[in-house]
């Protein structure tokens, strides 16, 4: 008999009996003690679990099951996307945590416990090692994207991209959340104006080469290891996409603050990684600035949707500090008509957001 000790309460509405006989095919005879975690904005739910000899690891509780988690077209398939992209990854050279123990058909995986460093957490502790970081950050970044270049043809991977529809779609969900649900509501000249930019800026990222991507490729999804080295996480909904998509949720992270000459470095160090010229250094940083503003407008409408249909506010606050990232983007694109037109629509539109403007 399984007798379970909660060293911290579980949430309610997760039955935990599975994890307890998936930790008995581990342990056999090991007492069952497990302690919630914090998670994100995801259905997914985390608890430490003890092992013998002061081991521990981490439980992940998946409802959802093979279902993405982001917003795509939906493609079914018999193995959980974390466990196939998970697999890509390792045999690519990529550090990904080993999974122990799984109980897929309940929705149960036991995998490595890499600790609480985030790359935020730890550089909560360790400011001084920023650079360090993310320089390693962005260069394997370079080298996976290099790795992961000929994908199998029935990778999941493979099976999915930012094509036109999923960008445009991301663009309208800003539309939607930041804007209408947050009572700003467009008038039909503005409405027309929005959504003609919309289209055309998905149209011109959607035809540009595609990589792998992450697809949350940012400081709450990395982890720091006692070694120093970076470990993915949440790479689930990986597919394909700009080679900047990545660099942009690193380097214009909500969650964090840059500055340019910051950003410019980076950018540097992937580019020197990637083998570009000075050309495509060039052609990078204007890419890089396109898809700021596609990515972290639909940032900013995601923050309020969790709030909103997750009831979550704890992303709130990033709503103003992302829409800033992309006027700094629509700032440095402003010999482009479409970006002048959107910036000077954004700036009428929800003043309140402008750089300079504290978030409330």
């Amino acid at each position: 008999m399984i007798s379970p000790v909660s060293l911290a309460p579980p949430p309610t509405n997760v039955d935990v009996t599975p994890l307890a006989e998936l930790i008995a095919r581990v342990a056999p005879g090991a007492p069952f003690q497990y302690e919630g975690m914090l998670g994100g904005a995801s259905t997914r739910r985390y608890f430490r679990v003890l092992l013998p000899e002061g081991k521990t690891a981490v439980a992940m509780f998946v409802p959802d099951g093979p279902r993405p988690e982001e917003v795509q077209k939906l493609i079914e398939r018999p193995e959980w996307p974390f466990l196939e992209v998970r697999a890509l990854l390792a045999t690519r050279g990529v550090d990904v945590p080993r999974v122990i123990a799984q109980d897929t058909p309940r929705g149960w995986l036991l995998i490595e416990d890499i600790g609480e460093d985030t790359l935020a957490n730890f550089l909560l502790r360790n400011p001084q090692e920023k650079r360090a970081l993310y320089t390693q950050a962005v260069e394997d970044l370079a080298r996976a994207q290099v790795a992961l270049r000929d994908l199998p043809s029935d990778s999941v991977v493979a099976s999915r991209a930012f094509d036109e529809d999923l960008l445009r779609w991301e663009i309208d969900h800003f539309r939607e959340w930041g804007l209408d649900a947050r009572g700003c509501i467009l008038s039909a000249d503005d409405r027309a104006t929005f959504d003609g930019i919309g289209a055309r800026l998905a149209k011109r990222i959607a035809g540009w080469k595609r990589n792998f991507v992450h697809r949350d490729y940012q400081s709450r999804n990395l982890m720091v290891r006692a070694s120093g080295g970076i470990c993915w996480i949440d790479f689930q909904d990986a597919l394909l996409g700009p080679r900047v998509y990545d660099l942009v949720a690193l380097l214009n992270d909500s969650y964090q603050e840059f500055d340019r000459p910051f950003v410019e470095a980076r950018l540097d160090e992937f580019a020197a990684a990637a083998a570009l010229d000075a050309a495509d250094r060039a052609t990078l940083g204007r890419e890089f600035d396109y898809v700021t503003v596609q990515r972290k407008l639909k940032d900013a409408g995601r923050f309020v949707f969790i709030d909103r249909v997750k009831h979550n506010r704890a992303f709130l606050r990033f709503v103003t500090p992302t829409i800033h990232k992309v006027h700094g983007a629509l700032a440095r694109l402003e010999d482009d008509e479409d970006m002048r037109a959107l910036g000077s629509l954004l700036r009428r539109v929800i003043p309140g957001d402008l750089p300079g403007v504290a978030a409330p």
